[in-house]
């Protein structure tokens, strides 16, 4: 029986960016035909980027993703090249081909079309009807695109065809719960076919939407064979014997710790990092309060971009404690990140010098709380403008999901590092970054005392969180039976939860999706995020 090298190209292939892709894409099969590859395989959509959303809309588009696969063609001279791209017949596929003897030989059509959370294929392809199969160095090769091998039948019409070996490409993003869901799939069609599976995904952020690569070996038994790194761009080498159809990694990168909370930051981390770099900003800017959120955020952005590229900015009022004046600048040390103090006391008291006629006869309430948050929003859009660097929002899925967040104020920003991470979680990663920091020899990257302290917005004299919502325990936990689980009132409060906390909560998070749909975008890390995924309607009576 045979055997075949493969290489697996676990890159990054930017959405839109088609001449750099297909140069990414020449380069690396020059380097897996030195290497003596049989076939280097490519994710899915790789010279459009995924997704491409109605870019796909553009005849232009299309034509230069066909043009730039009919140039690599000529460049796979001594190796197959397995090529995921848009292929336009009068309609449009989400496509794989096989580039050969420098000819494209045989394309491949998508058959199954996700349309559920953040995939829209429906919209921009038609669906194909058939698996192929290819010989490549005497192995009868099956060819698979990311959803297809969700489902059973075209992985049985490879088998059926004679595959031994079946080659998945993806553009497949992460979740929590995603790795364990991809490692179901893949054992059930290997023992449901007997082939082996070598599963190769897209790494790398796409507004909101984060790919983690982490590609996959599974044998011809259903065992795993190999699993890569999360997040990690790399070449993946690939030996596959055909007489017992197990499939051997050579010096694949390991995770160094595969813990959920390593996993979920280093998301993070590449989400924001390549919205930044891939959008052309130099750095950033984030407001730091001394609370954990903008804590996290100025470590994750320091940890995406590196100190030189980060701006912090504290803006104290009378109610700023000592205790978030000291927090803020002693991270901002630890971090070796330039460092402002701007009092906005006294714009504070302009403004409300200013409508102090037009408020006659009302009492104070949060609208003068707020026109603190939005003072600090002028003046960090200011500092952005000037030093044209972009604005992080530091606010969290809790603070977004029930509303507690101020309109053109701390909800100012234009990317939004933790979107989709509950409070809970915030803190989770906030001690598992400090610990991190430990193993290495170095000092807590957020200063204890933040982490410990009670959450608090700071707008008026002994404010917490706590006052205006649930312990964050208790809100989290019907937040995500809620947004994630669709569970309804009844079946929540069911579980344990007072009924009225509930009908508070739900209430909250039905009345604040105007506040939403105005928020910045930020990583998807959970499954359903708000966004792109969640989608409600902003005038609506279902409550």
């Amino acid at each position: 029986m045979a055997n075949l090298r493969l290489a697996l190209a676990q890159f990054d292939f930017a959405v839109g960016a088609v001449a750099a892709n297909a140069a990414r894409v020449g380069d690396l099969i020059a380097q897996a035909c030195t290497g003596g590859a049989d076939l280097v395989v490519f994710p899915e959509l790789t010279l459009s980027g995924y997704p491409p959303e109605d870019l796909l809309l553009r005849p232009s588009f299309l034509a230069a993703c066909e043009s730039e696969l009919a140039a690599l063609a000529t460049a796979t001279d001594g190796v197959a090249a397995l090529v995921g791209h848009p292929h336009s017949e009068g309609e449009v596929y989400n496509a794989a081909s096989l580039l050969r003897d420098g000819r494209i030989e045989v394309t491949a059509h998508k058959q199954a079309l996700p349309n559920y959370g953040v995939f829209d294929d429906k919209r921009y392809f038609r669906a194909g009807h058939e698996t192929v199969t290819v010989m490549i160095a005497g192995v009868r090769v099956g060819l698979l695109i990311c959803e297809d091998v969700w489902r059973p039948e075209p992985a049985a019409q490879a088998a059926a065809a004679g595959a031994e070996l079946i080659v998945v490409i993806n553009a497949s993003p992460w979740d929590a719960a995603k790795h364990t869901e991809r490692e179901a799939a893949l054992t059930a069609r290997a023992r449901e076919t007997g082939c082996a599976f070598a599963y190769l995904n897209l790494v790398g952020g796409q507004d909101e939407v984060v790919y983690d690569g982490a590609s996959m070996l599974v044998n011809g038994d259903g065992s795993i064979a190999a699993r890569a790194a999360a997040f990690v761009d790399a070449l993946l080498w690939v030996e596959f014997d055909a007489a017992t159809r197990r499939l051997h990694a050579q010096s694949w990168p390991v995770a160094v710790d595969s813990s959920i909370e390593a996993t979920l930051y280093a998301a993070l981390v590449r989400g924001t990092r390549d919205y930044i770099d891939k959008n052309g900003f130099g750095g950033v800017l984030l407001g730091l309060s001394g609370g954990i959120d903008s804590a996290l955020t100025l470590a994750l952005a320091v940890d995406a971009l590196g100190a030189e590229r980060v701006t912090a900015a504290m803006m104290p009022t009378r109610y700023t404690s000592q205790l978030s004046l000291d927090g803020a600048r002693a991270q901002a040390e630890q971090l070796g990140v330039d460092y402002h103090i701007i009092s906005i006391e006294q714009t504070y008291e302009s403004f409300i010098t200013a409508l102090t006629p037009a408020f006659a006869g009302k009492p104070a309430d949060t609208t003068e709380e707020n026109l603190q948050s939005r003072t600090r929003g002028v003046m960090l859009m200011a500092l952005s403008n000037k030093h044209g660097r972009l604005l992080l929002a530091t606010g969290n899925k809790s603070e977004m999901a029930v509303g507690y967040a101020t309109l053109y104020g701390d909800m100012c920003g234009a990317y939004a590092p933790l979107k989709d991470v509950y409070k809970t979680v915030v803190y989770q990663l906030s001690r598992w970054r400090n610990a991190h920091a430990a193993l290495a020899g170095e000092g807590d990257v957020i200063p204890i005392a933040v982490i410990e302290r009670p959450p608090s917005a700071e707008l008026r004299d002994n404010q917490t969180d706590q006052d205006s919502l649930p312990p964050y325990d208790e809100l989290d936990a019907i937040l995500a039976r809620f947004i994630e689980g669709e569970q309804s009132q009844a079946e929540i409060a069911a579980q344990g939860f007072h009924a009225d906390t509930v009908r508070r909560v739900v209430r909250l998070v039905l009345l604040n999706e105007f506040k939403r749909r105005q928020s910045a975008p930020g990583p998807r890390v959970t499954t359903r995020a708000f966004g792109r995924e969640r989608r409600y309607p902003i005038t609506s009576g279902w409550r």
